[in-house]
């Protein structure tokens, strides 16, 4: 059957509607493995160039790290590609079960379950665990998998101001009558870089007979004191009823995921989650590595304190150049730029100054909250910042970007 001329050009339209406003996203094609430096070729069709990388989830630099590649050459040679088959028939390695076993003494919990990534594992969870009965109240700046996977949920949703405890206590005050009451947060905000206040939380939720459930994916690995999230960060490790995380980032960067928290909880998602039965098992060569990505965790944090104060001299870096950066703690670094062409021009004159950071823009981040997201990794060096520190002054300079307000910067024509 021929695509309806009718259906393509709405979908033209759309795609043109998209273009106009300035929201296109374009993919850029890089021909070398991750890492500080990376090879990339933008736009399609041109050649590649070496660049600073800053804007990767690589953040201990171990996407290509000599020991993770060796585990990954013995998984391949040892337990094979893939194995075809979803955990509960014939897709249960000893590995799978090492390394749930691995993930809950590192991350403080009674059990944990693999997921063939952290976004099938937000999917997975609240539509197993929640009925009609239960009310989900998240904080308003949660990550899309979140969404999506409450969307999923019969159980009731609210929401409340990001990082507001007293208006958290406000929703669980309306809520108290409620069977069961979830509060929903990440424990890094991928897009602003800040921590939730779990300490707080958990207080309320103590109060208020509520579960916890964090989104730990941009903390796992590096915040902390020895890397093990924000529940560490935060001094609350042993009381948060549910983390989610990725092994697709600081935990070697290639795919995976895991829910761990209450023995009951997983149990339950162990008999009932769909993606996780109607899904192959996570690949051997993912298992092994992230094992060894543990091992290696285990056996220091040099990785994890180079990373802080390489973050910590970025942020201070780009303030004191005159630059709006969202205020945190984390890695995570974002130069507020708020008006989305000129977001783009400005990754497009960096990558010029070959420096690679993309700009987001709605529906990634909210209308007028356009921004370079920035995100350091062990693997930079300090040539390697002092660089990219330069090329950003530069192109600011060049535009006049440097002191101007949000309204200003919303206003300008590009």
């Amino acid at each position: 059957m021929a695509f309806p001329e009718v259906l393509r050009r709405k979908y033209q339209d759309i795609l043109q509607q998209i273009r106009q406003s300035g929201l296109h996203k374009q993919e850029r094609i890089i021909h070398d493995k991750q890492g500080a430096r990376i090879a990339v070729e933008y736009p399609f069709g041109s050649a590649g160039k070496e660049l600073i990388n800053m804007c990767s989830n690589n953040y201990l630099g171990l996407s290509s790290h000599p020991q993770v590649i060796k585990a990954a050459h013995q998984a391949l040679d040892h337990r094979g590609y893939g194995l075809s088959s979803v955990r509960f028939i014939c897709g249960t390695q000893d590995i799978h079960k090492e390394l749930e076993s691995h993930l809950s003494d590192f991350l403080g919990t009674e059990d944990s379950i693999l997921f063939s990534s952290c976004f099938d594992a937000n999917a997975a969870v609240f539509e197993t665990l929640l009925d009609e009965s239960a009310i989900m109240i998240s904080d308003r700046l949660v990550h899309a998998s979140i969404i999506d996977g409450m969307r999923l949920s019969r159980a009731a949703h609210d929401t409340y101001k990001h990082s507001d405890m007293q208006h958290l206590r406000q929703k669980l005050e309306l809520h108290k009558d409620k069977e069961t009451k979830i509060i929903i947060t990440d424990g890094v905000f991928s897009m602003d870089g800040d921590i939730a206040p779990l300490a707080e939380i958990v207080e309320l939720a103590e109060e208020y007979q509520a579960l916890v459930f964090v989104d730990d994916s941009h903390a796992t690995g590096f915040i902390g004191a020895k890397g093990r999230g924000s529940h560490e960060h935060c001094q609350v490790m042993g009381k948060i009823d549910l983390i989610s995380t990725t092994f697709g980032k600081a935990l070697g960067g290639a795919s995976g995921g895991c829910i761990s928290g209450r023995k009951e909880l997983i149990d339950l998602l162990r008999q009932r989650a769909r993606p996780y039965l109607f899904s192959n098992t996570l690949a051997p060569i993912i298992t092994m590595t992230t094992l060894k990505v543990l091992d290696i965790l285990a056996g220091s944090t040099q990785a994890r304190d180079s990373l802080e104060r390489k973050a910590a001299w970025w942020r201070q870096a780009l303030i004191q150049a005159g630059f709006i950066v969202v205020a945190g703690e984390s890695p995570i670094v974002p130069v507020m730029l708020y008006n989305a062409k000129l977001t783009q021009l400005f990754a497009d004159e960096l990558y010029k100054k070959k420096v690679f950071a993309v700009g987001f823009f709605f529906p990634v981040v909210p209308q007028a909250q356009a921004r370079i997201r920035t995100q350091v990794s062990a693997a930079h060096s300090e040539e390697d910042l002092l660089f990219a520190r330069d090329a950003f002054i530069e192109v600011a300079q060049k535009h006049d970007i440097l002191g101007k307000t949000k309204a200003e910067l919303l206003n300008m024509q590009v």
